[in-house]
């Protein structure tokens, strides 16, 4: 007779050894399984008792660490970082998942306005602010699902004293594991992304020269960024597509989606799909789940098509 050994055993979780110790009622035996006395077990009136019960313990998780999410840059690209936190995350019931807070802030000034100097409105304290509101609410770490963003982060880092896990490094690295040889990489990101050079030196850094779309190209990618995915559009994935085949040219090795509105077009249109494309989102989700403490799940519990009803 097979149990579930969680349902019956009782025990504790050993930090030191990260080993699931099961008191009084049984012993863990080398394949993993417990020999659970007959005793500890409530069988149904009439049933035959067997002399011991085996069960497979079901994995016992030491608390995983809060995440605090900056959020709002963009909402729905907020959204699919959490849902794809809560889809990768190797988890069997609520209590398995990562905590979060989110702030999803979508009132935070514009980051690409302000860097190509067409608004003097500031997002950088605005981002600062809200880092020291989660830092105050008890988070271990603390994300931001945009990569525009990211040109302000040393004002967030100025402000808190939790850790904060950059998309952008969580990206290169991703890049350089998957080809270690890697040479070249097309961006495919907003114009402020492009002018701050936040992934020309990550990549530099590494010998890696970072190529970008050519004007026409450019403005295409900013169509479907703001015209579509921020609008709330049906983006042309067909566009965004022949951006990338003519970046490919150029002898780039892989195309960072660097900006996290075209990691909801590769959600929602499978993108990753195609093994030349890397995405910001997704990488940072792989992070923060590693970082939180819990193992990625490479298969999704849940799976839509698409997420988004455009």
């Amino acid at each position: 007779m097979s149990v579930i050994a969680d349902d019956v055993v009782h025990g504790v979780f050993d930090a030191g050894t990260a080993q699931f110790v099961p008191i009084g009622l049984g012993d863990r035996t080398q394949d993993g399984t417990v020999q659970i006395p007959t005793a500890a077990i409530r069988l149904p009136a009439g049933q035959p008792e067997p002399s011991t019960l085996t069960g497979t313990i079901r994995r016992i998780l030491p608390p995983a660490k809060t995440v605090g999410v900056i959020g709002g840059v963009g909402p729905l690209a907020t959204v699919y970082f959490l849902q794809k936190m809560v889809e990768m995350t190797d988890a069997d019931q609520d209590q398995s998942h990562i905590d979060t807070i989110t702030l999803n802030h979508a009132t935070i000034p514009d980051r690409t306005a302000f860097l190509l100097g067409k608004s003097s409105r500031d997002p950088g304290p605005v981002l600062a602010r809200d880092a020291l509101k989660l830092e105050a609410l008890g988070v271990d770490f603390i994300v931001m699902p945009c990569n525009t963003a990211h040109y302000f982060t040393q004002k967030i880092l100025d402000a808190i004293e939790v850790p904060f896990l950059s998309i952008i490094d969580a990206t290169v690295k991703a890049a350089r594991l998957r080809d270690p040889e890697l040479k070249a990489v097309g961006l495919l990101a907003t114009p402020g992304t492009i002018s701050s050079r936040v992934y020309h030196a990550a990549f530099e850094r590494y010998g890696i020269e970072v190529k970008t779309p050519n004007a026409a190209d450019q403005d295409t990618v900013m169509r479907i960024i703001y015209d579509q995915v921020k609008a709330g559009h049906r983006p042309d994935v067909a566009a965004l597509q022949a951006v990338a085949d003519r970046l490919q040219t150029q002898g780039v090795q892989l195309i960072v989606l660097g900006c996290t509105e075209l990691s909801v077009v590769a959600m929602d249109y499978d993108l990753l799909a195609d093994p030349r494309f890397i995405d910001s989102l997704d990488q940072l989700v792989r992070a923060t789940i590693e970082m939180a403490g819990r193992s990625i799940r490479e298969t999704p519990q849940i799976t839509g098509e698409p997420h988004h009803q455009w």
